[in-house]
């Protein structure tokens, strides 16, 4: 089986790198998180590494869900929700690379991470309620964070696309760069603060970040729950029709 990511650390940089290696579109399952949140925890214990660089190989950052895929136990929503909560255990400060999209889960993905570096040809498309359903990832309590809720509620009710040159990434995104310097870009961005005492920057960070993964998990939970709700009435709703188109 090909490896789901790589994991890498320099110790002249003190940064570490984990790639998710499901070019093009590297869609998000409970195996694929599972494989990051290894790459995260690998990174998190080594002694060489004060600051984490999450990126991508192939188009997209994350395509999110392949909703034609086959799912097998424990790959629904609600369980990889919870899995998700684990990424806020993570003490080493951690940024998202992103080029081409951040789409549904990626979208939530990318917002847990501390930071996020993005390509020039880079968007986030929070999706979920052009397909009828709840926004998931705990994006409801992270998007806020970054953008207030006012924009947030118009980012989560509309599902449009959002371009990171376009004043609506305002609060998503750190830093803009070309697309062929990204990775290069992103562990110069991280450097930043790997270069400072460990313990200092990690106390910030934790004191900035108090409580999130619980409320991210609460949220999730929310989340997971509205959108079985809504799936179930879209499923019935179908189901009468055919019926009614029978009869």
């Amino acid at each position: 089986m090909a490896e789901l990511v790589n994991v890498s650390a320099d110790a002249a940089t003190r940064v570490g790198v984990v790639t998710m290696c499901g070019a093009p579109n590297n869609y998000l399952n409970r195996s694929v998180l599972d494989a990051v949140l290894d790459g995260l925890r690998t990174l998190d214990d080594d002694p060489r590494c004060d600051a984490i660089v999450l990126v991508a190989e192939g188009k997209h950052f994350c395509a999110g869900r392949d909703f034609t895929a086959p799912r097998g136990p424990g790959d629904d929503s609600a369980s990889v929700y919870r899995t998700a909560a684990s990424l806020f255990d993570i003490a080493t400060p951690w940024l998202a690379a992103v080029r081409g999209g951040a789409i549904g889960a990626g979208f939530g993905l990318a917002l847990a991470a501390d930071f996020r570096v993005c390509a020039a040809d880079a968007y986030f498309w929070p999706n979920f309620v052009t397909l009828g359903l709840h926004h998931g990832f705990g994006t409801t309590v992270t998007l806020p964070r970054l953008v207030g809720p006012q924009r947030a509620a118009r980012m989560l009710m509309s599902g449009a696309k959002i371009g990171v040159g376009t004043e609506a990434a305002t609060g998503l995104t750190d830093a803009v760069v070309p697309t062929d310097e990204l990775v290069s870009a992103a562990v110069a961005f991280a450097e930043e603060f790997a270069r400072n005492p460990a313990p200092a920057v990690r106390a910030v960070r934790a004191t900035m970040r108090a409580g999130l993964r619980d409320q991210f998990a609460a949220a999730a939970e929310h989340e997971s729950t509205e959108q079985s709700r809504l799936t179930n009435a879209k499923k019935t709703t179908t189901e009468s029709g055919n019926q009614e188109k029978r009869a």
